[in-house]
Order: structure tokens, then sequence, then C-alpha cells
């Protein structure tokens, strides 16, 4: 199974459990389940500690900074569109 594309790896349930169950439960070395299937060790340290694919994560929140003075009047406006006594047209 060596050359295992990544994308794969990241998203096919069977083999991310085959592999943490190598690992965990029949104590296979991290150093040969990384070498035959071909994975990376820090993707191997993210298999070991979630049950499932996570996924995207954003690490840092951002911020709307040249946006977030004019929030509040785009929530009004899109509350008044919402109203549907307004004419279709006129939204």
């Amino acid at each position: 199974m060596a050359g295992l594309d990544g994308r794969r790896v990241r998203t096919d349930m069977e083999l991310w459990s085959e592999i943490r169950r190598k690992v965990l439960v029949e104590g296979v070395s991290k150093r040969q389940v990384c070498r035959e299937y071909g994975v990376g060790w820090r993707t191997l340290e993210k298999m070991l500690a979630f049950a499932e694919p996570p996924g995207y994560r954003r690490r840092v929140v951002r911020g709307r900074p040249r946006l977030g003075a004019f929030v509040g009047l785009i929530d009004g406006i899109l509350a008044a569109d919402a109203d549907p006594s307004t004419p279709r047209k006129q939204r």
C-alpha cells in the first residue's frame, strides 16, 4: 500500500481505522506504519489523536476590521429585506 494518495488517507474512514488499529491495538511501530502506508509522521499523529478525520480547522479566527463598523447597518438592511410585505423588486 505504499504511496497512497494523501487525500485518500485523510478521508477514507476504513483506512483511518485500520491504521489506528495497527498502532493502538496490534502494537506495530509508528515508523513501520508510516513506511507501509506512505503517510507522514504528522499525519499519523493526527490519526492517533482523532477517532475520525477532523477536517479543516482554522487556527486563528480572522477579524473583519474594515467591515466591522458596518456590520450593524448591513444586518439592518438584510432584516428589512426579509420583510415579506416589501415588494420583490424593491428588495
